[in-house]
């Protein structure tokens, strides 16, 4: 790939190569950017086809976060890591300590984090060697298990969806198809069901279905049949891409707002659920809980602290829908817009006072 034609188009900041030969480390850092804060974003451990696959998952993944962080309200930027190998064979402590270095010489520009592949043991192997990690155990001041958080952000977040769909937040009545009952969406429902939702629940993985049906008397049905439930909300929340030219035509739902990442098969998808008037909500922006959570362990974290600033997520949620109808665009892209504009008013700010800084000393030495 022409790689420096592919950074400059997209505005990426950096790229670090990092190996490892006695650990067997090979691993890609991508910042995409900046302007906001360090690179936030975890590490994710594949394994990769080619190393031209993993640069650009890398790629795909830092811009993402700097989307993701910047409509959340941090002030942090975009980031990813990917380490090619297979994360079931080719681990070792030695691979992450080494890994670890890379990041402490990066001198704070670039944050990680747990992602697929990785694990909680693998961020404390890499706070050995730099204090740059985040969603470590809780004996070293983390926040823990973050399923709690996201999933209360997504909750929050439907009852934003369910205003715009519906006039009203209250989701009490509601009937909300939940695909896939892991640990987020469980803690989601938990949440739906205090509030007295109606779900309808659906997973590969019996045991969590019938874990939803006892703690929260939900209906089941298989996978296939979750698209095309008489329902209010539909709420993706195990793989991604379930949006698609498949699927929309057999959707009842008048809202969808789940967890699940990569919700829209194509942007197109975005624009048909636009055009047939059903409130969707980015998953970007309601499953960013989770990212909200750990973020505030780089003040030292404070569980009420974390919590308040995730109930934003509602309130960005309700710029995102007012957006999308002031432009006359999807939702999708109207938190795309939101992201921008708020890393372009930063942009600006900075690049004036630089510029006064700038005439200031220009004017001493004359």
């Amino acid at each position: 790939m022409e790689l420096f034609k592919y950074l400059e188009e997209n505005d990426y900041e950096q790229v670090v190569f990092c190996q490892d030969k006695n650990s067997g480390l090979k691993a890609i850092i991508a910042i995409h950017d900046t302007t906001l804060g360090p690179a936030l974003g975890g590490t994710r451990m594949w394994t990769y086809d080619s190393e031209e696959e993993a640069v650009v998952d890398a790629l795909r993944l830092a811009k993402g976060m700097t989307y993701k962080n910047a409509a959340a309200g941090l002030n942090l930027g975009g980031g990813k890591t990917v380490i090619i190998g297979d994360p079931k064979k080719d681990k070792n402590p030695e691979m992450f300590r080494a890994f670890g270095r890379y990041i402490q010489g990066l001198n704070g520009r670039y944050i990680t984090a747990e992602d697929v592949g990785t694990t909680v043991h693998d961020m404390d192997t890499i706070y050995m060697e730099t204090d740059f990690v985040t969603g470590i155990s809780p004996e070293f001041g983390s926040s823990g298990n973050p399923s709690p958080a996201t999933a209360y952000g997504c909750y929050l977040g439907m009852k934003a969806t369910a205003k715009e769909a519906f006039g009203t937040d209250s989701l009490e009545g509601k009937v909300v198809a939940v695909q896939g009952v892991g640990n987020v969406a469980y803690n989601m429902c938990k949440h739906l069901h205090e509030e007295g939702a109606k779900l309808i629940v659906t997973d590969i993985n019996q045991d969590s279905v019938k874990r939803a049906m006892d703690d929260f008397g939900a209906q089941a049905v298989d996978p296939d049949d979750i698209y095309e439930v008489d329902c209010d909300i539909y709420a993706p929340c195990a793989l991604g891409a379930t949006i698609n030219d498949d699927t929309i035509p057999k959707f009842k739902a008048k809202a969808i707002a789940g967890s699940a990442n990569n919700q829209l098969a194509e942007s197109r998808h975005g624009e048909k659920l636009h055009e047939l008037g059903i409130a969707y909500a980015p998953d970007y922006v309601i499953n960013s809980g989770g990212v909200i959570n750990v973020a505030d362990e780089l003040n030292g974290y404070n569980k009420e602290r974390a919590f308040k600033q995730i109930e934003t997520i509602y309130d960005s949620l309700e710029k995102i829908f007012e957006i999308s109808k002031r432009d006359n665009i999807p939702t999708h892209l109207a938190a795309d817009r939101m992201a921008e504009e708020r890393i372009e008013s930063v942009s600006r700010s900075r690049n004036t006072f630089l510029q006064n800084e700038h005439n200031i000393i220009s004017r001493r030495n004359q």
